[in-house]
């Protein structure tokens, strides 16, 4: 049967170690966590051991039958060598499929590696076969604004690093979901801090250049709190700072922020244990801020603001309406803060 699935850390620790499965599957729509282990994988084998034992292969460029063959040969001045099939999502399941006999019975001195970067992996057959053998299966998951910046903490963490969680949403914010970006943001605050320092929103300022003081994490904030006119002087220097705070970005943090909210609110258990539990919150000033909101917004109101951002985030892109998308966000701001709970 094929082995429980591995975390990204896992699955790359074990490589290091050497301990490879005879067929590894990496699929899924974030490419950099494959690419990342593609890398792994090409470095597995010596100098002297690549020039006969590992092969490259473009999954358009070849036939099932030649990585077949590949995959047989007999390893040369080595106990193992390393096939990987890279661009899999580039061709047809039928195609794909022809695999499964291989991946059924496959050579023990042998690692393959099939690699659909940007997709899942088609082939119902080859699927299964997977699934029935000791081959390795690797999901990487799309990142979203919601949790990009758990992953970016994790990083900073296998950095030697801590970090705040504002400095890890104005990280998200700034930069997005592209985790090439991020992660190299990061490398350059790991080149910069001392082992064990803490990322706090003044160091990510400073050294990346993001304001500490106009971001969606200050923003939701006096939003939880009810407080206006900061909302607005925040909505205003984003709107004479556009890239520094795209709207797209800003309207998730917020969307989540009253996702959590309609949470709290139906939770079965609303004491502080009980609400961190339910949200996954990893500091009380989380918690706090939750139950702020709980008290200037309750359930009925909750669900109308949810309601105002969809039709925001539809009107924003052209679906009703021709106003500016920073005045959109204007009137956005001024519903939420003014909402009388009428759904």
């Amino acid at each position: 049967m094929a082995a429980a699935t591995p975390t990204f850390e896992n699955l790359r620790k074990a490589i290091r170690n050497r301990e490879l499965a005879p067929v590894y599957l990496l699929h899924g729509e974030e490419g950099y966590f494959i690419d990342a282990l593609v890398k792994e994988f090409e470095n597995v084998l010596s100098d002297d051991e690549k020039a006969f034992n590992q092969y490259v292969l473009y999954a358009p460029e070849v036939q099932p039958a030649q990585v077949y063959d590949l995959c047989h040969r007999i390893p040369m001045m080595s106990d193992r060598q390393m096939v990987i099939l890279k661009e899999a999502q580039a061709v047809s399941a039928d195609k794909l499929n022809k695999l499964h006999a291989y991946v059924s019975s496959p050579v023990a001195s042998t690692v393959l590696v099939i690699c659909c970067r940007g997709a899942q992996a088609k082939g119902k057959d080859l699927l299964a076969a997977l699934r029935k053998s000791d081959a390795v299966i690797f999901e990487s998951k799309k990142v979203t604004d919601y949790n990009a910046p758990a992953l970016i903490g994790n990083y900073i963490k296998s950095k030697g690093l801590t970090a705040q969680q504002k400095s890890l949403e104005m990280l998200r914010d700034f930069i997005g979901t592209d985790l090439s970006r991020l992660f190299n943001e990061v490398d350059k605050l790991a080149s910069i801090l001392p082992e064990g320092a803490e990322v706090t929103p003044e160091v990510v300022e400073r050294n990346i250049g993001i304001s500490r003081e106009f971001n969606s994490y200050e923003l939701v904030d006096a939003i939880a709190v009810k407080n206006a006119e900061k909302c607005f002087r925040i909505a205003a220097y984003f709107r004479s700072n556009p890239k520094a705070a795209p709207l797209v970005m800003v309207t998730a943090s917020i969307f989540n922020y009253f996702a959590d909210l309609l949470t709290a609110h139906y939770s079965a258990d609303r004491s502080d244990a009980g609400l961190s539990a339910a949200l996954g919150l990893r500091n009380n000033f989380a918690l706090r801020r939750i139950k702020s909101g709980m008290a200037n917004y309750s359930a009925v109101k909750v669900v109308e603001i949810i309601s105002a951002i969809r039709t925001f985030d539809a009107r924003s892109k052209g679906v009703g309406s021709r106003q500016n998308d920073q005045q959109l966000f204007y009137d956005l701001l001024y519903h939420i803060l003014t909402a009388p709970g009428r759904i």
